[in-house]
C-alpha cells in the first residue's frame, strides 16, 4: 500500500486514488475512566521502578496532572469528606522551591490522590446523592388517565346535581 504525498487541507482528505476530496468524520475518542487515569499517574510517582523527576518542569507537569485528577475525582464524591479535603488542601498549596521539598510535595500529593482513588472505588458514585431525600417514583400513564377520568366524572356529577335557576 502506497501513501499519497499530496498535501491535505483542513478536515478533508484525499479519498481513493482518484484525487476526490470528501470530508472526514471525526469520531471522539472514548472517555477514559478517571479512576484508571489517576491510578496510572500515581503509579508514575509512587511506583517502585519509577525514578524521581529530574527537572522542575517534570515536577510541575506531574503536579498539574495530579491536581486535575483530584478535581475530577472530587466531582464524583460527596463534598466535605476528609479524604477529599486533604487532597484539595494539598492542591491549593504552591509547589515548594528546591529539589527535595518539591519532590516531597509531589509524593504527598500522589499519596493523597491515591487515597482519593481508593475512596471513590470503595464508595462509588452513590455517595453524591443525598440520603435523606425521598425519590418519588414516576406514575404510569394509565394511572394518570384514570385520575383525570375520575376528576372529570366527579365534576360531571357535581354539575348535574346543582339546581337550575
Amino acid at each position: 500500500m502506497r501513501l499519497s504525498l499530496d498535501p491535505r487541507r483542513g478536515d478533508s482528505q484525499l479519498v481513493g486514488g482518484h484525487g476526490r476530496r470528501e470530508s472526514v468524520t471525526v469520531v471522539p475518542a472514548p472517555e477514559r475512566d478517571h479512576v484508571v487515569a489517576a491510578s496510572e499517574t500515581v503509579t508514575l510517582v509512587l511506583g517502585e521502578d519509577s525514578p524521581l523527576p529530574v527537572s522542575a518542569a517534570d515536577v510541575e507537569d506531574l503536579v498539574r496532572l495530579l491536581r486535575g485528577h483530584v478535581a475530577q475525582l472530587g466531582a464524583r464524591t460527596a463534598p466535605g469528606g476528609p479524604v477529599l479535603l486533604r487532597a484539595q488542601r494539598l492542591c491549593s498549596e504552591s509547589i515548594p522551591e528546591g529539589y527535595m521539598p518539591s519532590r516531597v510535595y509531589l509524593v504527598q500529593l500522589a499519596e493523597a490522590t491515591q487515597e482519593l482513588v481508593a475512596y471513590v472505588e470503595r464508595v462509588g458514585p452513590g455517595a453524591m446523592l443525598p440520603r435523606c431525600r425521598r425519590r418519588w417514583r414516576k406514575p404510569r400513564i394509565n394511572v394518570l388517565r384514570g385520575a383525570v377520568f375520575a376528576v372529570a366524572l366527579v365534576c360531571l356529577v357535581w354539575a348535574a346535581s346543582v339546581p337550575r335557576a
